[in-house]
């Protein structure tokens, strides 16, 4: 029972029957005194002569003294036709003289509030008029009125209620008027039906979302496989569409997440063996040097020390680029963008790679269009990312082979673009050769120096230009990779 009130469901019915419930005794209290007011206008019409027409037989009783006796005689004879009215005698200042009811009936009041007894006579608009109950029930009542005379004491007024003490509650006033109870009952019955049909129509909606709890509660411990039905376009539908949205972004950042730990793993692998293999070499040849130091020839002497300068130049170039794309990758590099030529930049960065390129027995060339505009970039990190390109082609491409470096007009901007006849990406790599801690499966560069971390960095750079580096690849036949810049 505990858990029923605090479902949604239960808070949902018990609102929901609580409104009802005063919706229908608000109902019932406004029908009541409608037909209060109704039946005590009908009465006072129909009753509207009766004291004229009893105070024409009382007056002779009353013509010399005031006879109660004979008057109370001839009152209990007219009552016997119309037991429920009681009868007041009152004098000009509506003092109670004489009192006719049923018996056991009590007066609580020796005075009538005679404004109401002169609207009444002088011909009212609208009834019903009510007047002072001198029972003291605590509501006005309708009554009759006519002007009489008290013969020695004056005048006075013949003061009738109409209805008396058996209309002062609502039970009575059902008893009295069957229409009123036919009207009262068949509300209760559509406030009844109401509530039955609104709870079970209640059951059906929140059936929904008691199943969409099931699937949230399922989702959070772990069964992240479950999805919440959608068959509608309402509000429910909706809430139901955006859960199993964030359903699937979750599913993918945890799987992205976990893609990522493997690779942090696999990069800090890489990177202690790249730094392993350096420092083991130095300390190898320092311990060397300083063992056989009174033996070793200066030419041994200066191929350990090569040696050594090229293992340092190869760790320092690794913590570079390590330091490089961590700030790249934190957002702590903002561009200096300034108006430069790209095709003088590219021809610039080949002629710094020919060295290399003849070393590796592989043409560099360039292949530039002419007449092109300048761009808007930050020409030192569009330098790093084109070389860090060229770099890459020259250590993947064999002797014999050609790498391409063009510049031309695509898109309202400058496309350029790195080609080479190398050994090609495989279909399995292609999709991560430019994330951080991806290697590749199949290592193929000549160049044993290499980070691996040269395409990620370039791919940063272009990405803090509103651009993206894209590459076409085929096993055996080579790559290209491109990139475009606004002018």
């Amino acid at each position: 029972m505990i858990k029923f009130f605090q479902s949604f469901y239960g808070k949902l019915s018990i609102t929901f029957l609580l409104l009802l419930l005063l919706l229908g005794l608000s109902q019932i209290f406004l029908t009541m005194e409608s037909a209060a007011d109704y039946i005590g206008e009908v009465d006072q019409k129909l009753n509207l002569t009766l004291a004229r027409d009893m105070a024409s037989e009382l007056e002779s009783a009353a013509a010399d003294t005031l006879d109660l006796d004979e008057i109370g005689h001839r009152i209990h004879y007219m009552m016997v036709f119309n037991p429920k009215i009681e009868i007041y005698v009152l004098d000009a200042d509506g003092k109670i003289l004489a009192f006719f009811a049923e018996p056991g009936k009590e007066v609580k009041t020796d005075r009538v509030e005679l404004a109401p007894i002169r609207k009444f006579l002088q011909g009212p608009d609208e009834l019903p008029i009510l007047g002072d109950d001198p029972r003291g029930s605590g509501r006005k009542k309708p009554f009759s009125a006519a002007a009489m005379s008290l013969g020695k004491l004056g005048a006075g007024y013949l003061y009738i209620v109409i209805g008396g003490k058996d209309y002062d509650s609502i039970a009575a006033l059902l008893r009295e008027n069957y229409i009123f109870a036919t009207i009262v009952r068949g509300l209760a019955l559509s406030v009844i039906t109401a509530g039955v049909v609104g709870l079970i129509l209640f059951f059906f909606l929140t059936r929904r979302i008691h199943s969409m709890a099931h699937v949230v509660s399922e989702f959070e411990r772990g069964d992240y496989h479950r999805r919440v039905r959608t068959g509608s376009n309402d509000e429910i539908g909706q809430l139901a569409r955006a859960f199993n949205r964030m359903a699937d972004a979750i599913v993918a950042n945890i799987e992205a997440l976990k893609q990522t730990d493997d690779l942090r793993r696999e990069l800090i692998a890489n990177v202690s063996h790249d730094l392993r293999t350096p420092l083991a070499s130095i300390q190898g040849y320092v311990e060397t040097i300083l063992m056989k130091e009174d033996r070793l020839h200066a030419q041994e002497r200066q191929n350990f020390l090569q040696i050594i300068l090229k293992d340092t130049e190869r760790l320092s170039r690794l913590v570079h680029e390590l330091f490089d794309l961590s700030k790249l990758e934190a957002n702590q590099v903002t561009p200096e963008k300034e108006s430069f030529s790209l095709s003088e930049l590219a021809q610039d960065v080949v002629m710094k790679f020919q060295a290399k390129a003849v070393s590796l027995d592989v043409a560099l060339k360039p292949s530039i269009d002419e007449g092109l505009p300048l761009v808007d970039g930050d020409i030192a990190l569009i330098e790093r990312a084109l070389s860090n390109l060229i770099d890459n082609a020259l250590d993947y491409t064999p002797a014999g082979g050609q790498v391409i470096v063009a510049v031309a007009h695509r898109n309202g901007g400058l496309r350029v673009s790195v080609r080479d006849t190398g050994v090609g990406i495989a279909a399995e790599d292609i999709d991560h050769i430019f994330d951080r801690y991806f290697r590749g499966r199949k290592k193929k560069s000549r160049n044993s120096s290499s980070t691996g971390l040269g395409l990620a960095i370039a791919q940063k750079i272009i990405k803090l230009h509103e651009s993206k580096i894209f590459v076409h690849s085929n096993e055996g036949e080579g790559s290209v990779f491109y990139f475009d810049l606004q002018t």
